[in-house]
């Protein structure tokens, strides 16, 4: 038994190497409830690699115009739940730069233009997600 569990544990850690989005319509937490949107610390130029490292949960109806301080401009890449918008700003109490993201799966945040010369790659700073 001890055999089976450290192999469904290295294979575990090799899946987290290459990272991989998740599917919209799959995001739940580990208890199942349905969530709004999942923020990734990490992406990739490879889609396949990105959505990689520590994740944030946002679940439906979250209103956060403060993100807890060890995601404040941390987040890389984000999927967002089928039928679900999440709406962000660049600074805390919804203040500076807003983006609202439809369902999907946004594979690098630095692809996403914030204004003339900025980006949303670690630019997050509060949220509110709805479905």
């Amino acid at each position: 038994m001890k055999v089976a569990a450290t192999l469904l544990l290295c294979a575990m850690c090799f899946l987290g190497l290459n990272a991989q989005c998740p599917e919209p319509s799959t995001l739940k937490d580990p208890e199942g409830t349905k969530l709004c949107a999942r923020l990734f610390e990490d992406s990739n130029y490879y889609y396949d690699q990105s959505c990689g490292g520590e994740f944030h949960n946002i679940y439906p109806g979250e209103d956060v115009p403060i993100i807890p301080k060890r995601w404040d401009n941390r987040a890389s890449s984000l999927v967002v739940n089928k039928f679900c918008s999440l709406t962000v700003w660049s600074r805390i109490k919804k203040n500076g730069s807003k983006r609202k993201f439809s369902s999907g799966i946004q594979y690098r945040l630095k692809d996403v233009m914030k204004g003339l010369f900025g980006n949303w790659d670690n630019s997050i700073s509060a949220y509110y997600c709805v479905c």
